[in-house]
């Protein structure tokens, strides 16, 4: 009942997506996920609470780096 929730990962192919992070400028929001690059649609993985939830982000899929978009 309490217990924490495993996050599924999803395939990603970097010759079609690109990692993004999307941020709001109002609130802060931060939300890590795939950004299509033919047709531009962001896909969420996860939301980024702080920098573990982006470490863990990058974990999961192997990134070095990720683009932060406003």
């Amino acid at each position: 009942m309490f217990r924490k929730k495993t996050r599924e990962t999803r395939q990603y192919d970097p010759a079609v997506q690109k990692p993004i992070l999307r941020c709001s400028i109002c609130n802060g929001e931060q939300v890590a996920g795939f950004k299509n690059l033919q047709t531009g649609k962001f896909e969420e993985v996860m939301f980024v609470r702080d920098s573990d939830d982006l470490e863990e982000f990058m974990r999961m899929y192997g990134l070095k780096e990720v683009q932060r978009e406003y």
